[in-house]
């Protein structure tokens, strides 16, 4: 008899999580009346801030979650120019209410709103005060986290006369011939991905990104990517990714240590799981949810596993970790 309640209490241990989070994305919210994306999708600008909180709500009510993430694009590119600030601030307000830390991300509409110097204090993103918004913890001895910033290399966010800036343009210029450098017409398949609201990964960022899964590895730590773009082609459309993903990508599969990418950005969301048994989980958006509806959840990070529990519009996934 105590043999098979030793039984039971050891498989009721193994299904708690080691640990949990909260995740939404692309709140992009703005204190306009409602549009529609470039697809003809609506927007519901003021309506994302009653998302936002009721994804608080619910994590606040789900008490054993440890941090949520912010995956970005708080606050839309149409917010009048004048209350930028005040909307970020606004919007900031609000993930302050939740009973944990914060680690927000940069996304192409925060970078139309702020510079990034700004971005960094308001959202407080450990920074060096370069402007960079990549960075790492560890919430439990077995796992990293690790945030990248897709707009390292930008023609937005940072001053028209840096490095960064005059890179970026040089590359649209190159791979880009529409005069306005957000238009992927006339670009065909992963070229699309050649505009100007995304970015790419600078060579200093990769080669932190390179030691961070080394020492990882050398940790047997299982590593969480998360990025405000997508970083797989079969989980996005090409406008959605980065323009050297694939200089990521060669660098996480290097190492069997990363065990999931998660991004925004594609509002629509998306799923994948590339050769290597990476697992890629592509968030719905906030800003796309029509009143009463929501896009928000968590994640239940096991041992083996990572379960994301969605809201609504955001889709539950399992992610069971390759051997």
């Amino acid at each position: 008899m105590a043999s098979a309640n030793k039984r039971s209490m050891h498989q009721v241990q193994t299904k708690k999580p080691l640990f949990s989070f909260g995740v939404i994305s692309d709140v992009q919210h703005a204190e306009i009346p409602d549009g529609l994306s470039f697809r003809g999708i609506p927007r519901y600008y003021q309506h994302s801030i009653n998302v936002l909180q009721r994804a608080i709500a619910s994590w606040n009510g789900h008490r054993e979650l440890k941090f949520s993430l912010n995956f970005g694009d708080i606050v839309d590119g149409l917010c009048p120019k004048s209350k930028s600030l005040q909307t970020v601030e606004k919007i900031v307000e609000e993930f302050q209410k939740f009973d944990g830390p914060v680690y927000h991300m940069i996304g192409n509409h925060c970078l139309y709103n702020l510079p990034r110097e700004k971005l960094t204090s308001v959202l407080k993103i450990p920074s060096p005060g370069d402007g960079t918004a990549y960075y790492e913890f560890s919430p439990s001895p077995g796992f990293r986290i690790v945030v990248l910033d897709p707009y390292d290399i930008s023609a937005i966010g940072w001053p028209q006369d840096h490095p960064n800036t005059t890179i970026a343009n040089m590359i649209l210029q190159l791979k880009n011939p529409n005069s306005n450098k957000n238009s992927p017409a006339g670009l065909l398949g992963l070229e699309r991905r050649f505009v100007m609201f995304n970015g790419a990964f600078g060579r200093k960022q990769l080669q932190w990104l390179n030691r961070i899964l080394l020492d990882s590895t050398e940790k047997n730590q299982k590593v969480i990517i998360c990025c405000h773009q997508p970083l797989d082609p079969s989980a996005a459309t090409p406008e959605a990714l980065p323009w050297n993903y694939e200089e990521v990508m060669e660098i996480i599969h290097r190492y069997g240590c990363v065990k999931a990418c998660f991004g925004g950005h594609e509002h629509m969301g998306g799923y994948s799981v590339d050769s290597f048994g990476v697992h890629h989980c592509v968030l719905e958006a906030a800003l796309e949810c029509p009143p009463g509806s929501n896009a928000f959840g968590y994640v239940d990070v096991y041992q083996d596993k990572l379960v994301l529990i969605g809201t609504d519009r955001m889709k539950t996934v399992e992610m069971v970790f390759s051997l």
